[in-house]
């Protein structure tokens, strides 16, 4: 499922925000401007006007984040949660504390917050939305460092969504590719550069069915992850550069890569991309606040 906070709260204040000259910014313009001080004041201010707007709360969290205000964001998060009128809100809400926690590695309480949604979509038979929230936990835990955990949410996550009734074969194809995904990931972190290898071929086969050509944009991904954590980083920046560039991992990736091949201005330039996201996802959570700290380490800073 594709998940930002952005896209929600763009939906959700639609006919719902104060009165704009034609003229004027609105918050979400704002964010994805990078603005996030302005879009901050905004959130407040409307929050001030209307003490139960969920919209609000989820944009000031989100700004917070991007702001590196973190436990200012929690606060936001958890009015978001208290204002939520009806249960898929509140599991919104939970996700985006989730992502929230995972700005600052924060494993356990982002797992907290991301299990109440994994219970809720099994609670009403979703299995598939289960099976995303479960993946959400494993891949906090792969990249906070707690490889058995993720290993275990992960194949939570494989194992959910595939106990549906009447599960086509894309379908299959989509859960078991991810796990192989993953796997592939957990191996190389663990310095298990066989197995890794075994699983990114176990990606790509599922992938040659052809049966989920929109996951094949993954692949690049994949195979460079594996080949920066196995030493490789000549070879995981070739992956790279054919994988999303709009994807802010891909970005982080490259420039350690560049880094760790002597390539100090390709290096900063791609941190500087890394750090200037604007999106509030789990990658950004990842990926911001490194790239953040990477480039003060260099005596640079990214633009706000």
């Amino acid at each position: 499922m594709a998940y930002t906070i952005q896209s929600v709260v763009v939906l959700l204040a639609a006919g719902m925000a104060t009165a704009q000259t034609a003229t004027e910014a609105s918050p979400e313009e704002l964010m994805a401007a990078g603005k996030f001080e302005a879009a901050l004041g905004a959130y407040r201010e409307s929050i001030g006007k209307s003490p139960k707007y969920f919209a609000g709360y989820l944009g000031a969290g989100a700004a917070s984040d991007l702001l590196g205000n973190y436990e200012e964001a929690h606060k936001y998060f958890q009015g978001a949660i208290r204002a939520a009128a009806a249960p898929a809100d509140n599991v919104l809400a939970q996700r985006a504390m989730t992502i929230s926690y995972a700005f600052v590695s924060d494993g356990k309480n982002a797992e907290k917050y991301s299990r109440r949604a994994f219970d809720y979509y099994l609670s009403i038979g979703d299995r598939a939305n289960a099976g995303e929230a479960a993946n959400e936990i494993g891949r906090i835990c792969l990249e906070s460092g707690d490889l058995n955990r993720a290993s275990d949410w992960y194949e939570r996550g494989h194992n959910t969504p595939i106990e549906e009734e009447d599960l086509k074969a894309a379908k299959l194809d989509l859960w078991d590719f991810r796990w192989a995904h993953a796997k592939a990931r957990i191996a190389a972190r663990q310095g298990k550069r066989d197995e890794a290898q075994r699983q990114v071929a176990r990606a790509k086969a599922i992938l040659e069915k052809r049966r989920i050509p929109e996951q094949e944009s993954y692949f690049p991904y994949l195979a460079g992850y594996v080949a920066f954590y196995g030493g490789d980083s000549a070879g995981a920046l070739a992956q790279l550069k054919q994988a999303l560039q709009n994807d802010v991992m891909v970005l982080s990736l490259m420039a350690q890569c560049f880094e760790k091949l002597g390539d100090e201005g390709n290096a900063t330039v791609f941190y500087r991309k890394a750090a200037s996201v604007t999106s509030h996802t789990l990658p950004a959570a990842f990926a911001q606040p490194f790239a953040l700290r990477k480039l003060k380490t260099k005596g640079e800073g990214a633009a706000r």
